[in-house]
């Protein structure tokens, strides 16, 4: 690279360019350490012009930053990543190898367990395709472990670099005996335990969450299978676009292991010997050629690379580098970043300072990069760590042994601490403060309001469409239009129809102003009671979609589905219809992973957590909290030891959840089948007990409680199932007068809101649901400002008191429509056909907005729930929830993993 004139030295005296230089340096050195428990945000710095002015540009740059982070060694761990010589370099390892090789002095060195396993692996991989493409793809999980055993002997890494290499020599058949034991105790067995523990460490810590795993939970097979993939790709020429993606995803493997080793050690803490202390933040510099110059492929894959992985890291609070690239990036580079804006240097230092974010691009002024610089001073480690950290071991080891002195002496007069009874929410039941009579309810007025919302919603469609705007349509499946109370608590219809008149209200008056937009008329198609008819009414719809003709008008071109709303054979089964169809569907409350199979998998996004992970959480929840009340004591509470379970195993939804709550659940069970209807098809496992009477069901759990007082009762069953049995055991009232604590699924949501059980003095009722309530401090502005929407939308189109405020079901259409509404727009800004296959394209790309839900965020290339999905468990109080657990990604950077239990298992 052509070095700059002598005189310009400097970094380029740019507008702001001072409040930058300034920031720089307080981002990577702060005086206050708590300020390095944060990832800065990306920040690419573009050079205008030629060649010859982006190499001149980008050298003093460069160099103006590298020189306040070296003097004559480093001053805080960096990497200067150059431009590559060949772009089949993966500069991720080359950071990492920088970054290990070269600690700043008294800065005890960083550890990089993760970095170098992924790096030894990667390494293999690419050398043995190379030398044996005849063998790949193919099964290579056993080599790759040897192989990773093998690097850390050689490279004299942990326990097993410090083995000894060889056995005694062998003689007699004694010998040879004592060899085999001797190689067994110091080979075989560190090479497994090590090997075994690393892949368990690995897994746990970030693999077991990337979408490459792909449910895996063994390293090496995960490893050997991304290879497999990506074997026929690697066997292809340097230049060929499936190399270069077969590349980008081993660069993003190595890159998102050496996050996971930066990460650590964590800002403060209490002094250990040898104690890694993070004192500054570590910096990669970055060189970016123009497109299509040597070494530009590798450096905008890196930041790619970066640039993905940041966004799976665990938890938004951990430490992170700060990234730094400069030169010229490509149009391509910009898109896959999400096109940041133009900011000047004064924006850009104050992005140093932030908690995450987006890249910010900032375009030097080609003047300023012709005229005198500013310098930028060595950054400044807080002197207190400059202390050798064999002195400070030593110190510590002396205060250390005081402190056990001191410590022994307090613990003999101590007494042993006293364990929490405390409930989980309080000891009140779901009649404190509850009404004195249920809220009365209005079947065909609330629905017919719903419906008249949308009607005048798509009244706007077809008048946009008139004036010449691109519209489309989305269809809704539904059950059945309620005509009784009964129907109204059963089902979740009216709210669910309430979030999408609102969402479709939102996107209607933002396509005013954005002519980007696409309006969407709204068909709500009705398939019978607990949607009987959904087979049909898919193929009916699968019919006409084949039907359309290139002159068929924008509000009649189908480009989504929205549906549905439970989990039955006959909903599951029409997903596999409109999946072979290949029409895209974004699910609403349906929960069950069955929902998945088959061709649904083709076109088919859940939108709320699954069986698997709320049958996790809860049974988490029932055996690890307080929950079940003591006997002898109402006001405290042990967890449950023993679960007594009713599913109803002809129905979709219940026996998936029941079987996975019963898979996690650590304590004892009894199951009971309970069908009004004597439908037992499919049986229940075995040892169930089925039931169709409500009042016997009550007579025999009432015994089971008895028997087993510190149970839990897990309701899986429907909620016209569970009203039964609550009337049925009050009547009874045979085992009333202890407390009953209930835990159910989000079924129950329907009728829990709505003052069914305002006298039912003993029942304790916990169950899911998908949103936060407004009034809970951890609420989101986004949450409130729906509650606020929804107010105004009950209050202009309905009389009466709305059961339905803190229910889940409104927010979860509303936010399930704007996952489908953006989709949509977003194809049609590169198809302005806007086809369904566009649509398609466009989801499995990853969608992603802060919600009325929580952060949504569906991952690329996976149908599944957005990743992390909020999971709420409530506690029933009167007609007012409250929120007991909050799991997930509610805003974004928070982590299920990092919440506890039971949210992490």
């Amino acid at each position: 690279m052509a070095a700059a004139h002598d005189d310009l030295d400097g970094f380029p005296d740019d507008s702001k360019a001072d409040v930058f230089v300034q920031r720089f340096s307080t981002a990577v050195a702060p005086a206050n350490r708590a300020h390095l428990a944060t990832k800065p945000p990306m920040i690419l710095l573009r050079v205008p012009g030629d060649r010859d002015a982006y190499e001149a540009g980008t050298h003093r740059v460069v160099e103006a930053l590298r020189r306040a982070l070296d003097q004559r060694g480093p001053l805080v761990p960096y990497a200067h990543l150059g431009a590559a010589e060949e772009d089949d370099v993966l500069l991720s390892e080359r950071a990492g190898l920088v970054l290990q090789d070269a600690p700043p002095e008294h800065m005890t060195p960083d550890h990089f367990p993760h970095f170098t396993l992924i790096c030894d692996l990667v390494d293999y991989i690419r050398r043995d395709i190379r030398a044996n493409p005849q063998l790949w793809p193919g099964s290579h999980a056993r080599q790759l472990r040897e192989y990773a055993c093998d690097q850390q002997k050689a490279n004299k890494r942990g326990l097993l670099g410090v083995l000894p290499k060889s056995g005694p020599p062998p003689g007699s058949l004694k010998d040879w005996l004592l060899l085999i034991c001797w190689l067994w105790a110091t080979s075989n067995l560190p090479r497994r335990l090590w090997s075994d523990w690393m892949s368990r460490r690995v897994m746990r810590r970030w693999l077991g969450d990337q979408p490459v795993a792909d449910g895996g939970s063994k390293l090496f097979r995960v490893v050997d299978h991304v290879a497999n993939l990506q074997s026929t790709r690697l066997k292809r020429p340097a230049d060929d676009p499936r190399h270069e993606e077969a590349l980008q995803e081993l660069d993003q493997l190595v890159t998102r292991a050496l996050l996971e080793d930066l990460r650590t050690p964590k800002v403060g803490g209490l002094p250990l010997p040898r104690r890694r202390r993070r004192t500054a933040r570590p910096v990669l510099l970055v060189e970016l050629p123009p497109a299509g110059a040597t070494g530009s492929r590798a450096a905008e894959r890196f930041l790619r690379a970066l640039h993905q992985a940041r966004a799976t890291m665990r938890d938004p609070k951990d430490p992170g580098p700060l990234v730094i690239a400069v030169g010229q990036p490509s149009v391509a580079l910009l898109n896959d970043l999400g096109n940041p804006g133009e900011s000047n240097f004064s924006q850009a230092g104050m992005h140093l300072s932030q908690k995450d974010g987006p890249p910010v691009l900032v375009t030097f002024d080609e003047n300023a990069l012709r005229g005198p610089g500013i310098p930028i001073p060595p950054v400044e480690i807080d002197r207190r760590f400059k202390t050798s950290w064999r002195t400070t071991t030593s110190l510590l080891a002396g205060g250390l042994a005081l402190a056990l002195v001191g410590a022994g002496l307090a613990v003999a007069k101590a007494v042993g601490p006293t364990p929490d009874t405390s409930c989980v929410g309080g000891s009140e039941s779901v009649a404190e403060s509850a009404r004195r009579s249920p809220i009365p309810l209005d079947p065909g007025g609330w629905y017919k309001a719903a419906q008249n919302a949308i009607g005048r919603e798509n009244a706007r469609v077809l008048n946009y469409e008139r004036h010449g705007r691109t519209v489309r349509r989305v269809v809704v499946f539904v059950s059945n239009s309620p005509t009784n109370e009964n129907d109204v608590r059963f089902d979740g219809t009216i709210p669910e129809l309430r979030g999408i008149a609102m969402w479709q209200n939102t996107l209607n008056t933002n396509a005013q102003s954005d002519q980007s937009a696409v309006p969407l008329y709204v068909d709500v198609r009705r398939t019978g009671e607990a949607f009987r008819n959904a087979v049909a009414a898919a193929r009916d719809l699968v019919t006409e979609v084949r039907a359309e003709r290139p002159d068929t008008k924008g509000s009649d071109r189908v480009v989504g589905v929205l549906a549905y709303a439970q989990s039955r054979e006959g909903t599951r089964a029409a997903l596999d219809v409109l999946g072979q169809a290949r029409i895209p569907t974004i699910g609403t409350t349906a929960t069950a992973d069955e929902m998945l199979s088959g061709a649904a998998g083709r076109s088919y996004w859940p939108f709320t957590p699954s069986n698997s992970r709320e049958a996790r959480i809860e049974s988490s929840f029932a055996s690890r909290k307080n929950i079940v009340a003591r006997a002898d004591n109402p006001n405290a509470c042990t967890p449950a030891k023993n679960a007594i379970v009713i599913e109803s195993s002809a129905d979709l939804y219940s026996s998936s959840l029941a079987s996975k709550f019963l898979a996690d659940f650590p304590g004892t069970h009894q199951i009971f089948n309970f069908n009004q209807d004597d439908d037992f098809d499919p049986p229940a496992p075995d040892g169930a007990e089925n039931q169709s009477n409500p009042d016997a069901l009550a007579r025999r759990i009432c015994q089971a409680l008895k028997a087993r007082p510190e149970s839990v009762v897990y309701w899986s069953a429907r909620a016209k199932d569970f009203t039964a049995f609550v009337n049925s055991m009050h009547t009874e009232g045979t085992c009333t007068t202890n407390a009953i604590t209930v835990l159910g699924g989000n079924e129950l949501t329907n009728v829990a809101q709505t003052g069914a059980f305002k006298d039912k003095n003993w029942l304790r009722l916990y169950y899911s649901a998908h949103r936060l309530p407004s009034y809970d401090p951890r609420a989101s502005s986004k949450t409130k400002q729906f509650v606020g929407l929804y107010d105004d939308f009950v209050r202009t189109t309905t009389k009466g008191t709305d059961p339905w405020r803190e229910d889940g079901h409104s927010a979860v259409s509303y936010d399930a429509f704007h996952v489908l509404s953006q989709a949509v727009t977003d194809a049609g800004q590169d198809d302005p056909a806007i086809s369904r296959t566009s649509v398609l394209l466009t989801l499995s790309s990853g969608v992603s907005f802060d919600g009325a839900t929580g952060f949504v965020s569906y991952a690329n290339d996976v149908h599944a729930p957005p990743t992390d999905k909020t999971l709420v468990l409530l506690r029933q109080l009167g007609d007012q929830p409250e929120a007991v657990v909050a799991c997930g990604t509610y805003r974004q950077g928070e982590s299920s993993a990092s919440q506890g239990v039971p949210c992490a298992g």
